[in-house]
């Protein structure tokens, strides 16, 4: 290895307990001191009492001094600024010019050094009193830079910062809109949830086709069972299918038995898909098959995993929402802000397919989805279009039906029961013992005949305009919340990038035709520094696993601090002190030339 400098050897038995002896390394074997061969073999000076103990020398302080450390360990206010060297002769240790043993130099940072300023030179003898860094000292904390990053002690030279880029920590926007309308208290585990049910493979096997019109991986998501669903007067099952052109996943509602007799009808179905509303499914396309040996029609929408309609989590008896009382106030009711959000999400999305010249004719609470805290969306518009196609009807009509439909879903929700309409003044006297009057108002008004005709823009003025900012605000601030989650998962990014950068690097078998090119140069630093951050043992050669160690190395590797660590060889006879700067160095270049030869 041609490193350019002298490294460090050391023989420690506490030092080297955390790293594991392989049977046999790669590494290239420094010569021992000969001054200390005869010294080393004698059993009376290594296990001497009298002796200073090597973690005061290394460290600064003995985490073993109170629990069996047989060492000698001197007052920590006696100890010299320079580390003296015991009375007794040492052992194969870190000797005064170990310590004093100049700072492993990449080659790459060499050619910057000799690129950037050729009246500059490198000077690699050891200064006559060093000030040795050590970690138990008190240190100063730039500001800009959160605890997981590097820390500098005040005896290190000034330290030239990074490009401030992406390895700098977000610091987290005060917390004084907690709790959201819109955002879980367990957000984090919703999103794994969402991302689970998204790539689960059913237990129980169906028979289901393999491929459908470039939709494959078939799974249903509602019983296929004589119980299943239907709409108007067809059955209908739900599947979720990935797409082979973008390998997003969706979902498919197939009409069982269907035969179209116009292809006109799939007008509807494009008209649909132009529309994109927050509180509207989007639908994707609609086409024919016989994949299910029978005529079938499918309709696409996009998929939301882990979300529950309004009948399971209200008015199923089976839910576990509903056994709990998980959505409902203390009284047993929805809440009333609740209940104001859910009319205004309706009535935007009634809105927009109304300016459509279109109809929703699906508020159902059957079809109408709660995706998360307190967002509806409303599912499986355009297949009425398709199937009633041949029955001609009007569309003005059909949008006044609307209203009458969101006017009933209104009252159940209201007294918890779908069949709260059939006794209406025990309704209205249930709503006017629980809810505010403005609500019993609204309820009457859009199940109420039209003089001439009702409007969705009347209904909006019902709800006023004191509740929409009510609800804008609210969603304001779970943009917030949601930023500042994003925010805390950027680092996760640069983390990956290094460990990939590692996997490229590390155990290379081959590169530029050289079997060892991942085990000399600049590479052996990189395989040293692996094994310091993931390899590590305790004092009974157990593995420790401490992901906050991994973070805390990852994290100074990225910002290239100047902070000096020390790397061992697997056969514990190499040992070099090198800093985060330097080893970051070495996995640029190492990549850079991988990077190279790949283009």
């Amino acid at each position: 290895m041609s490193w350019g400098i002298r490294e460090v050897i050391t023989h420690h038995h506490v030092l080297m307990a955390y790293f594991s002896r392989p049977q046999s390394s790669a590494a290239v074997r420094i010569a021992h001191p000969t001054d200390h061969d005869d010294r080393s073999k004698s059993p009376q000076k290594r296990d001497s009492p009298q002796r200073q103990c090597r973690n005061i020398l290394i460290y600064g302080s003995c985490r073993f001094q109170d629990k069996g450390c047989i060492y000698y360990h001197p007052p920590t206010n006696t100890i010299p600024s320079n580390v003296a060297i015991p009375e007794s002769p040492a052992p194969p240790s870190l000797s005064a010019q170990a310590v004093n043993a100049p700072v492993f130099v990449p080659k790459s940072a060499l050619d910057a050094v000799s690129t950037t300023s050729p009246t500059q030179s490198l000077s690699f003898t050891p200064s006559a009193s060093p000030a040795p860094y050590f970690p138990s000292q008190e240190v100063e904390y730039d500001d800009t830079i959160s605890s997981f990053g590097s820390f500098y002690p005040t005896t290190q030279p000034t330290f030239v910062h990074q490009p401030l880029n992406y390895h700098l920590y977000t610091n987290p926007i005060p917390d004084t809109f907690s709790p959201s309308h819109f955002i879980s208290d367990n957000l984090r585990e919703d999103l794994q949830k969402r991302s689970d049910l998204t790539h689960t493979i059913p237990s129980t096997p169906y028979q289901l086709p393999e491929e459908l019109q470039g939709y494959h991986s078939l799974a249903p998501l509602e019983p296929i069972g004589p119980e299943r669903r239907k709409l108007v007067s067809w059955c209908s099952t739900v599947y979720r299918a990935t797409n082979m052109n973008d390998g997003a996943t969706y979902v498919l509602r197939r009409i069982e038995n269907f035969r179209l007799s116009h292809r006109a009808a799939f007008g509807a179905i494009e008209s649909w898909s132009r529309i994109i509303h927050p509180n509207i499914i989007r639908v994707r396309e609609a086409f024919t098959t016989r994949a299910f040996s029978d005529n079938s029609l499918v309709v696409c929408y996009d998929y939301h995993p882990n979300s529950q309609s309004l009948y399971e989590l209200y008015f199923n008896p089976k839910s576990p929402g509903f056994l709990h009382g998980q959505l409902l106030g203390s009284m047993g009711h929805i809440p009333e802000a609740t209940l104001w959000s859910y009319i205004i999400q309706i009535a935007g999305a009634v809105r927009a397919a109304h300016d459509a010249g279109l109809a929703l004719r699906m508020i159902d609470p059957t079809k109408i989805l709660l995706t998360g805290k307190n967002r509806l969306r409303i599912n499986s518009c355009g297949i009425v279009d398709v199937l009633l196609y041949d029955t001609p009807q009007d569309i003005t009509i059909i949008q006044q039906e609307d209203l009458a439909l969101l006017g009933r879903l209104l009252i159940a929700l209201c007294c918890n029961s779908l069949a709260a309409l059939s006794a209406l003044p025990k309704a209205l006297d249930t709503m006017g013992r629980i809810y505010s009057e403005e609500i019993k108002t609204l309820a009457l008004y859009l199940i109420s005949k039209p003089s001439p005709i009702k409007t969705i823009t009347q209904v909006i003025e019902l709800i006023g305009t004191d509740r929409f900012l009510r609800e804008m605000n609210e969603m304001q601030i779970a943009n917030d919340r949601l930023e500042t989650e994003l925010g805390s998962e950027l680092e996760n990014g640069r983390l990956v990038r290094l460990l990939c950068k590692f996997g490229f690097i590390n155990e290379r078998p081959e590169f530029d035709r050289d079997p060892r090119w991942s085990e000399t140069g600049d590479r052996y630093i990189i395989k040293l520094f692996r094994d310091y951050v993931f390899h590590q043992v305790d004092e009974n050669r157990n593995p420790v696993v401490n992901l906050t160690h991994v973070l805390t190395c990852l994290n100074k590797l990225d910002c290239g601090t100047d902070e000096r660590i020390m790397l061992v060889s697997r056969d514990e006879q190499s040992c070099l002190v090198v800093s985060y700067k330097e080893v970051k160095a070495c996995v640029e270049s190492a990549f850079s030339d991988l990077c190279r030869s790949s283009r």
